[in-house]
């Protein structure tokens, strides 16, 4: 039966023509028309008919994909986010993995709430290929579909993701969602999540080990057998944190990684634009410049090249705007000078590392302002996003609303958050992000470089895998505004990736755009091209390699996590235990391992002094635990993290001084856990008296673990001292911190201050993902 087509309403507000739906561009105002597919999120689980209509205005294409006809209006907002929704807010850092809600829908009585989520793995306008089976406005594949054909690379970096998502959102209680095969749908290289599903129960990652195990059969030859040990130590419980788990897949990457060439190619260009009197913009490579970086597998072990571009945006006006982005890309410059100079350094040194570069610019500018006597609106700052690439990994860093976008030839992803008060409010979990921007100010920025001292800044780091030709665009706001590059990315980046022009007309052409489109700012773009080929050497399997060169915690590798060696052991599916074998006494088994285990401990202690962890394949496999079962057994864990004595959520009162302190403990939050901090790192000090709540929980480099805290409320200043304030967020060891304060005390409302429950009547322990310390 034919349909009618659907009229699509323009986007632009001062328009809003009708057009059909086939049209690119508004045959009135020749904007380029917006097409937002929608998926429906409904508790009845309901489809509906091509062609329905919901609320005049979202026409359903297939059974639960929407289009908006009209998105020059604003959707329905709820007026109060509920429970359901509340997790896609706290999560919006993790687009585009994780989707968010565009719109809250009416529903009848008992009906249960529907709402339209948009960023839902939806194939995007302008995206066809039927041949192969890419359809604008259809759903992208479940990964067990497009699993067995996918190369080893990929399918470690679609587990790597999983991995990364892991702890945010089990803490969102949608842990449940990453173990749900028809969630997990697939972009190229990209993992995307099509809603979030709640449970009462937390999955354990011995869950995340059942599923992948059931695809070690069609796993690609050269990760298979290291699948299958992973899944054995995750089934054995053998690997007990997603940090840990993050740590040995990226031991395997960096190994399949080998096996590819990459080839990096970034121009750079900046433009005053046409209704400004100066730029106060700033970029590296020098403006104008286009540099070429050979592939990875054909530089020297001395080549000094270090493929990174920085796009800063000014803020002070003709007093400082310009002199700020410049001396940030100054100091960025010598900061990531040294790191060519220094060994090789796993991920997460190279992160913080990251961090201490952004901060020092912070510092420099800071300074700068102090020197000057610059205060409030005189103080000069600027925003920043930087690229780094380094192998199979590229690094985006960035503070302020300057932005980075991920594309390929099926979509365009915006992979930075604007650090501005709407991002804010929907962050804590208090607006949907196009209601946020309604409000007053919603685009003034938080966070800046040079606007206030380190203490203070939270610098977002990012790592991105390299598996496939991908471009990221570095962007000041004088592009992006007016969403310019979701708008023109097939027509001006497409070209790029398809081979059709040339890197330095793409950037000359994104600069006219946004003069033409916008011109009310200045404008930068860097535009970064990164190639990604398979190399003409076979490699050795993942687990091969890795048992030939093992890595350390500390070596000259730069890789962290576990070494597995190959395993004597058969692949095999482990079954959860029966439920009579579930029901046998338990306290027989534990004593008769805890027994054994004091006698294998007394024998290493003695003859060697330390307890080494025995290989993977000297371990029988026992039986896969029941996932829903509570363990009634030590875990035995490869690099057993030190057990959690303050657990997320905790309130802690300081109750005890050193006989020197005058008052103050001994403990100082720093803005990042990193063992062996420099004295220059800025830090508070908390006097006695005061309480936190631990926010969150991480391990060094050196696997000592450190919280993450917020100070509810402080006691009086002490002199000589930098005292935290009630909201501050930072980081302290836990061994630090354990002998100077009492957990779980009862406490009066003016000590929880700045921690009390934000929601009156509400029976919920405070959610610790509402407010953060720094990643």
């Amino acid at each position: 039966m034919h349909r009618p087509e659907i009229t699509l309403y323009c986007g632009n507000p001062l328009c809003q023509a009708p057009n059909p739906a086939s049209h690119r561009f508004c045959q009135n105002c020749r904007a380029p028309l917006s097409k937002h597919y929608l998926w429906l999120v409904s508790q009845r689980d309901e489809s509906y008919e091509p062609g329905t209509v919901l609320v005049d205005r979202y026409v359903c294409q297939h059974d639960r994909v929407f289009l908006d006809t009209k998105p020059a209006l604003l959707p329905e907002f709820p007026e109060n986010v509920s429970e359901d929704v509340e997790p896609y807010l706290r999560l919006i850092a993790a687009q585009p993995q994780v989707p968010q809600v565009y719109a809250v829908l009416p529903s009848g009585p008992g009906a249960g709430e529907r709402y339209l989520l948009e960023k839902a793995p939806i194939y995007p306008f302008g995206v066809g290929n039927a041949a192969a089976g890419v359809l604008e406005g259809t759903l992208m594949p479940e990964i067990t579909a497009v699993w067995s054909t996918a190369s080893g690379l990929r399918q470690l970096n679609w587990l790597w993701q999983l991995a990364q998502l892991w702890e945010s959102c089990v803490q969102e209680g949608v842990g449940q969602s990453l173990v749900n095969p028809p969630l997990l749908r697939i972009e190229g290289g990209m993992v995307r999540l099509l809603e979030l599903h709640r449970s009462e129960m937390p999955p354990r990652l011995a869950h995340l080990g059942h599923l992948w195990q059931s695809w070690v059969a069609t796993a690609h030859a050269d990760v298979a057998d290291f699948l299958a040990q992973l899944c054995h130590q995750l089934l054995s419980e053998q690997i007990q944190t997603s940090e840990h788990l993050v740590d040995i897949l990226d031991q395997a990457i960096a190994v399949a990684g080998q096996g590819y060439h990459y080839q990096i190619q970034i121009a750079t260009l900046t433009d005053q634009g046409p209704t400004r009197q100066r730029n106060e913009d700033a970029c590296f490579p020098v403006s104008g410049s286009v540099q070429m970086f050979p592939s990875t597998a054909a530089k020297s072990a001395a080549s000094v090249d270090l493929p990174y571009a920085i796009v800063c945006d000014g803020i002070g006006g003709h007093e400082g705007g310009n002199i700020a982005s410049n001396l940030a890309i100054a100091t960025l410059q010598q900061h990531l000078q040294m790191f060519v100079q220094a060994p090789a350094k796993d991920a997460n040194t190279l992160m913080l590392e990251l961090e201490e570069a952004t901060l020092a610019a912070n510092d420099a500018i800071t300074q700068r302002n102090d020197d000057e006597q610059r205060h409030q609106r005189q103080r000069m700052g600027t925003t920043l996003v930087m690229a780094l690439e380094r192998a199979h990994e590229l690094y985006i860093t960035h503070v302020g609303d300057s932005r980075a976008y991920r594309i390929t030839s099926l979509n365009c992803h915006q992979v930075t958050l604007d650090d501005d008060l709407a991002a804010r409010e929907v962050r804590l979990g208090y607006a949907l992000y196009r209601e946020a921007l309604r409000q007053p100010s919603a685009g003034s920025l938080v966070q800046a470089l040079g606007m206030n001292t380190s203490s203070l800044l939270r610098p977002n780091v990012q790592r991105f895998l390299l598996d496939e030709d991908c471009v990221f665009l570095l962007c000041s706001d004088g592009l992006s505004d007016q969403d310019r590059v979701d708008q023109y990315w097939q027509t001006y980046i497409l070209p790029l990736l398809a081979g059709s022009v040339d890197i330095a007309t793409v950037a000359q052409q994104l600069i006219a755009l946004a003069n033409q489109q916008n011109g009310h700012d200045n404008v930068t773009v860097a535009v970064v091209l990164c190639r990604v080929s398979p190399s003409a050497s076979a490699a050795l399997p993942v687990s091969d390699a890795i048992a030939k060169h093992p890595a350390s915690p500390h070596g000259d590798t730069g890789l962290r996590g576990t070494a597995i060696a190959p395993s004597t052991l058969k692949t095999k599916h482990l079954k959860p235990p029966s439920s009579a074998q579930a029901n046998r006494p338990w306290w027989p088994g534990l004593l008769l391992l805890l027994g054994i285990g004091g006698l294998i401990s007394y024998f290493f202690v003695t003859n060697s002094g330390f307890l080494q962890p025995a290989p993977l394949s000297s371990v029988p496999s026992p039986a896969a635990p029941d996932p829903t079962a509570v363990p009634t057994t030590p875990p035995i864990s490869m690099q057993p993290p030190p057990a959690a004595s303050f657990a997320v959520g905790t309130r802690m009162l300081v109750n005890r001084a050193t006989p020197a302190g005058a008052g103050i403990a001994p403990i100082a939050l720093l803005p990042r856990p990193i063992a062996n901090p420099s004295p220059t790192l800025s830090r508070s000090q908390v006097p006695v008296g005061s309480v936190l709540e631990v926010m969150q929980q991480r391990q060094d480099e050196l696997n000592q673990r450190w919280l993450g805290v917020k100070v509810c409320s402080a006691t009086a200043g002490h002199s000589g001292n930098e005292i935290a304030e009630p909201g501050e967020l930072g980081w302290v060891q836990e061994s630090a911190i354990a002998p100077f304060v009492t957990a779980n005390v009862s406490l009066t409302p003016a000590q929880l201050g700045t921690c009390a429950e934000r929601r009156t009547g509400s029976n919920q322990p405070p959610n610790p993902r509402q407010e953060q310390p720094p990643n």
